[in-house]
């Protein structure tokens, strides 16, 4: 009767002690999922400014949007830092604080550069670059300045000693999961369904971005952002020169040529598409986002399904980037979760 006793008290102890082990790994997995999240969406300074405001890491205070006056008269350059067909762009100053200031390179993009300033004041948010100031009359443009540079040399500044430490799966693959977050923010966003046309090579694709000091990412330049909304017959052609290479999408290659009997290049004739093609250059841009470091494999192992179906030449078949970003998360947490509990056994 004893050892009955017993026996029933002791089962209830193991269903306890089951529930707390179960319980535990719950908190585990929500702490580390906690922190994958704040990975995706930083909390950037200016989040909490009201609309029409700016706020960088070292200010205090939001301020409004800086107008002709301001910029003209409080916005000093001090060099060139880069220069496009678009834009030359020069490392600024303000009331103490480092702006980047771009100007028009040639009145022929006048068009682009309005177009530009347009997306940036609509879609300021924690994927793009904050948004400064502007003046229209002088044509010049003030935005945050990112010491880092574009991801064109994300390479160089991880081989730096001060940041040698970051080099590792998790800061590649969190790069790469910002850039699909970018994508599918783009493509379903207040102004719009947008696709990025800027992205015809990969080295074109990655200037577009600028590495934050705590290695994000935000889409920079938005001078070629057109809509597409098939119920209004909107459709993109990025450019109106002939694209060739394997990096743009099939439906982005000019469909006609090839052969004796290939119909030289027209833009009126070339096909429109739509956001699909900006999916298709997923794989290529995460491939070198994540170069070759220990992990790396096992990243590429776990994304190549979801990178097949981008690959798709049918772009009706491909999934969305919103798909392809449920994919990454999903890749990301578990990676975590695994490597928390493999130094929870050592």
């Amino acid at each position: 009767m004893a050892r009955d006793i017993t026996t029933s008290r002791s089962v209830p102890v193991v269903f306890v002690c089951l529930g707390a082990l179960l319980f535990g790994n719950v908190l585990i997995y929500l702490y580390l999922d906690s922190l994958h999240q704040s990975d995706e969406h930083p909390m950037s300074p200016h989040m909490g400014c009201p609309p029409r405001h700016f706020k960088m890491a070292t200010m205090k205070n939001c301020s409004p949007w800086l107008q002709c006056p301001q910029v003209k008269a409080e916005v000093r350059k001090l060099k060139l830092i880069g220069q496009g067909a678009v834009k030359q762009v020069y490392l600024s100053e303000w009331r103490g604080q480092k702006v980047a200031l771009s100007t028009l390179s040639s009145a022929e993009y006048l068009e682009d550069f309005l177009h530009g300033v347009s997306m940036l004041q609509t879609l300021q948010g924690p994927h793009v670059v904050q948004l400064v100031g502007w003046c229209l009359e002088e044509v010049l443009l003030v935005t945050e300045y990112h010491p880092l540079g574009s991801l064109l040399s994300l390479d160089a500044t991880l081989a730096q000693e001060r940041h040698h430490s970051r080099d590792t799966w998790q800061t590649r693959l969190g790069l790469a999961l910002d850039y699909v977050s970018a994508l599918s923010y783009l493509h379903a966003s207040p102004a719009g369904c947008r696709v990025m046309c800027d992205s015809n090579s990969l080295e074109k694709t990655l200037s577009q971005f600028l590495l934050t000091a705590d290695f994000h990412l935000v889409v920079n330049d938005l001078d070629a952002l057109p809509e597409v909304d098939p119920s209004r017959g909107l459709v993109a052609k990025c450019g109106h020169r002939q694209l060739t290479g394997d990096f743009v999408a099939p439906e982005q290659l000019w469909p006609f040529g090839g052969g004796d009997d290939g119909q030289p290049f027209s833009d009126e004739l070339m096909p429109g598409y739509d956001e699909r093609s900006d999916v298709w250059k997923i794989p290529d841009v995460t491939q070198h986002l994540m170069g070759r470091v220990p992990g790396g494999d096992v990243v590429h192992f776990h994304l190549f399904q979801i990178h097949e179906e981008c690959k798709r030449r049918d772009s009706r078949l491909r999934p969305s980037a919103l798909d392809v970003l449920a994919v990454y998360r999903s890749v990301y947490a578990n990676m975590a979760r695994d490597a928390a509990g493999s130094r929870d056994m050592l």
